[in-house]
């Protein structure tokens, strides 16, 4: 096992909306750009979750969920921040957990988490890294100058980012 534990990289996002598409645009160079490593774990999850889920029954120290962001700073800004809580399932009222539990191939991210939660397979330590997205609200394909141009500084952010905080990732 690595200093950091066994980490799983979920790239998040929609390819049909712009700027959307950075999660997915950074697993995918992540696999071209870093050497294999067998404790870090990269995969697409898309818009939906319920493969995330399935995928954390694997077990991992620490999930970094990689999406496009609407922080309200500038185009292309990096940002690595945890994840300070998942809601539970558990205090949700009987109607809105059946909901919930209702159709599962709808699961989005923040679902799926609480479902990974529900389950004990949701990691301790679970951070988003974040680009500032420009274009968002149409669908269309191709991500913005500026968000294309961040995915090897993010790349670049992460790999500092986990040389800096070994013992947070290996709690």
């Amino acid at each position: 096992m690595s200093k950091h534990g066994k980490i799983l990289i979920a790239g998040v996002g929609n390819e049909l909306r712009q700027d959307d598409a950075f999660g997915i645009e950074f697993v995918r160079a992540w696999g071209k750009m870093m050497p294999k490593n067998d404790q870090i774990i990269t995969m697409e999850v898309g818009i939906a979750g319920i493969h995330l889920v399935q995928e954390l029954h694997s077990g991992y120290d620490t999930l970094v969920l990689v999406d496009a962001v609407d922080y309200k700073r500038k185009p292309g800004t990096i940002s690595i921040e945890e994840v300070e809580e998942v809601s539970d399932i558990e205090q949700m009222p009987l109607d809105q957990k059946r909901e919930f539990l209702a159709d599962m191939h709808y699961t989005n991210v923040t679902r799926a988490m609480m479902l990974a939660k529900a389950l004990n397979v949701l990691p301790k330590s679970v951070y988003i890294l974040g680009c500032q997205s420009a274009k968002h609200d149409d669908f269309d394909i191709g991500m913005s100058d500026e968000v294309t141009a961040a995915v090897p500084i993010a790349i670049n952010e992460l790999n500092k980012w986990m040389e800096l905080h070994p013992a947070e990732l290996n709690e």
